[in-house]
């Protein structure tokens, strides 16, 4: 067993069972593993490049079933640039998973699962390059990734559209995402978020609205949505204002919203940027002059330390969110703050645990880990009318290897999750406001 410790945006100590190898240029990759460090083979299955049989764990007995070795899928996560608290709090999320269905095993024999990490710096082309070195070069059947929306379009369009792997999103939310029905979600569709802020903004009493929105996947087709949706009210949107990622000054950009009159202001955009944008609107004393709005990604502690305190009170979004009076997300945060030390999970560490344990259920089921194989199971076994299961080992009690999808419904952490034929989950949302330079989580919608 190797113990490492790493702090994250959660704060405190993360103690895990985990191996961590760091490489060069190519950013930090780690293999997580149980209480067997089984991240590096000897690439015989996958060297060439070939991911037809999408297949490189010594879990596989070679004959179709799953052996008692290691069984080894891919993940490419954000453990550096703008979309890394979003990182951060995946891996821990990925740890817990892993020791859960280790502590098992998958298939008869009890093969213990494997996660080799590689980071996409939170760019579409690195999280392409990492893509590639899990599925071109190690051979991985089934992929987890990516945080943003434009980087799991690139990696699936690039990278995994074409071969058998398995491709599922741990925290991407684009209304895009939707047009590609074979890269898998554990996040809802961001089209009901837009259509909820919209109604939110209206419902407030706005009938004019100025928005700002990243550039990107994510940005573009949640904007599209706020505004079809809030136009389709009788309302009027004055600006749609793009604006790219890591800019050194957003001085432009607020002056178009501010310069439309609009009350109502609506940031589709991530917590450095948001920073950046409020910031500015303090510089101009004109932050107490409007009604901000925001989404998923304006929550984030980074915010708060560093704007001016109550700089933007009163501030409404909508953001996703589990359950938490779910049995299945009590166990879980439970499990997550006396492992991490912290006050309580993010609904992003929940998507990623569940990830991870439908990768893993769907696998067993499958009775081989061939990405043709669990592809042809794995939304299956996340939909009624099975028995309501939470957990491999609740799996394995009701399937065996190899055995009937539809005998098993896994309910996650996150809740329901009912993959549709678009690859979309169920999901939830709620309501947060800044009150008082703090979060404050209200009302669900589901």
């Amino acid at each position: 067993m190797v113990s490492t410790e790493k702090t994250g945006d959660d704060s405190g100590t993360v103690r895990r069972r985990a191996f961590i190898k760091a490489t060069g240029a190519a950013g930090a990759v780690g293999a997580f593993a149980g209480c067997v460090g089984g991240g590096d083979d000897d690439g015989d299955d996958g060297g060439d490049g070939d991911t037809s049989d999408g297949d490189t764990s010594d879990g596989d007995t070679g004959d179709g079933g799953i052996g008692s070795g290691t069984i080894q899928i891919g993940a490419v996560d954000a453990r550096t640039g703008t979309l890394s608290p979003f990182g951060d709090r995946n891996e821990r999320g990925f740890q817990l998973a892993l020791d859960s269905i280790n502590e098992t095993g998958i298939g008869s024999n009890g093969a213990e699962l494997d996660i080799q990490v590689e980071d996409s710096q939170s760019q579409p082309q690195s999280g392409v390059e990492a893509a590639q070195t899990l599925v071109d070069q190690e051979g991985v059947p089934l992929l987890i990734g990516a945080v943003g929306s434009g980087v799991s379009t690139a990696i699936h369009d690039s990278v995994v559209q074409g071969t058998d792997v398995v491709h599922i999103s741990q925290n991407s939310t684009g209304a895009v995402l939707a047009e590609s029905p074979d890269l898998l979600r554990m996040s809802p569709n961001g089209a009901g978020k837009g259509a909820e802020l919209a109604t939110k903004i209206n419902d407030d009493g706005y009938d004019e609205l100025a928005l700002t929105y990243v550039n990107n996947d994510y940005g573009v087709s949640l904007s599209d949505v706020v505004t079809e949706e809030f136009e389709s009210m009788g309302g009027e949107v004055t600006a749609s204002v793009a604006h790219e990622e890591q800019q050194n000054t957003y001085s432009g950009t607020v002056s178009e919203l501010v310069d439309t009159g609009s009350e109502a202001v609506l940031f589709l955009t991530y917590a450095s940027e948001f920073t950046n944008m409020v910031n500015e609107l303090v510089s101009r004393g004109v932050n107490d002059e409007i009604q901000f709005y925001g989404a998923e990604s304006t929550i984030a502690d980074e915010i708060l330390e560093n704007t001016p305190e109550g700089s933007h009170d009163g501030m409404i979004g909508i953001t996703e969110s589990a359950p938490v009076e779910l049995d299945t997300y009590q166990q879980f945060e439970s499990e997550f703050t006396e492992a991490y030390d912290v006050e309580s999970p993010t609904v992003w560490a929940a998507y990623a645990y569940d990830a991870v344990m439908v990768s893993a259920i769907a696998i067993h089921v499958a009775g081989e880990a061939s990405g043709n194989a669990i592809g042809e199971v794995v939304r299956e076994v996340t939909r009624s009318p099975g028995e309501e299961v939470t957990s491999l080992a609740e799996a394995k009690e009701v399937v065996e290897e190899g055995g009937d999808p539809e005998a098993i419904d896994y309910t996650g952490v996150s809740g329901p999750i009912d993959l549709d034929e678009n690859g979309d989950p169920q999901g939830a949302y709620q309501v947060y406001r800044v009150e008082d330079h703090e979060y404050v989580f209200g009302e669900y919608i589901i």
